[in-house]
């Protein structure tokens, strides 16, 4: 039987500034481990830590642009296009334009902050 989720759970971001992070699906909102999907609102100036985490992660700018920096360069993703990141790549994302950005990001498996590995 298909799962009507019409709310999501909201999650505590990491990163210098407040963000909105709505999980309609993972492991906080419905217990799945095997995908999560969550819609994104950073504002203008928000940067959170690099990372290397162990889940694939791919990332749909709707509005705005997400600056991924890795080891070796930076990428500027706008609206209408997507990143994706490989397991164990470190990356940082900020959202350093007027406006901030909104995006969706979809992790495989599921994000955990056991799993994202965070630098301090």
């Amino acid at each position: 039987m298909p799962q009507h989720i019409s709310l999501p759970a909201r999650i505590t971001a990491a990163g210098n500034k407040p963000k909105l992070i709505d999980e309609y699906m993972g492991r906080i909102h419905t217990g799945s481990t095997q995908v999560s999907i969550a819609r994104m609102r950073s504002p203008e100036g928000w940067v959170e830590p690099a990372q290397r985490p162990e889940f694939a992660e791919h990332t749909f700018v709707i509005r705005g642009m997400l600056r991924v920096e890795y080891d070796g360069g930076s990428l500027d993703v706008r609206s209408g296009e997507l990143v994706y990141v490989e397991p164990g790549e470190r990356v940082r994302y900020s959202t350093p334009e007027p406006g901030g950005a909104e995006y969706v990001a979809i992790c495989l498996p599921a994000f955990s902050p056991d799993t994202v590995h965070r630098e301090e």
